[in-house]
């Protein structure tokens, strides 16, 4: 199993379901290659414990992960990144990265933020992010 133990970012208030924000932060960890194939997840226990979120939300993230061919069930060690996985492309990662994105952005400009203040928040939030 990885040394390092991966924690999902999770936000109860950010309108998105949780078990979305899992699966789509598994996606984003394989298609930018911080997840390898076989690299394991973290079982739904410590998930649900380090995100203080109900055990069965993880495990519906991990079964449309699963179902989705992302990640495979391994018996008696966990969930691993399926060997079919590749990064994929950079136009299709990019792809990902935009969709992810395209909400954000909306909820901004909703918010009233001009396009040079939504490129400053996401300029300090790629700064936070490499800390």
């Amino acid at each position: 199993m990885d040394t390092s133990p991966l924690q999902f970012d999770i936000a109860p208030s950010s309108g998105v379901p949780i078990y979305r924000q899992i699966v789509d932060q598994v996606v984003a960890l394989v298609a930018g290659g911080r997840l390898a194939p076989g690299d394991f997840l973290p079982s739904v226990r410590q998930v649900a414990q380090a995100a203080d979120v109900n055990p069965m939300t993880v495990s519906k993230a991990y079964g449309l992960l699963e179902a989705d061919g992302i990640v495979e069930r391994i018996r008696g060690q966990g969930m691993s990144v399926s060997a079919d996985v590749a990064s994929g492309p950079l136009a299709e990662r990019r792809k990902q990265a935009q969709e992810l994105l395209a909400p954000a952005i909306h909820r901004a400009r909703l918010l009233g933020l001009t396009d040079k203040q939504i490129r400053a928040l996401f300029e300090a939030s790629l700064k936070d992010s490499t800390r």
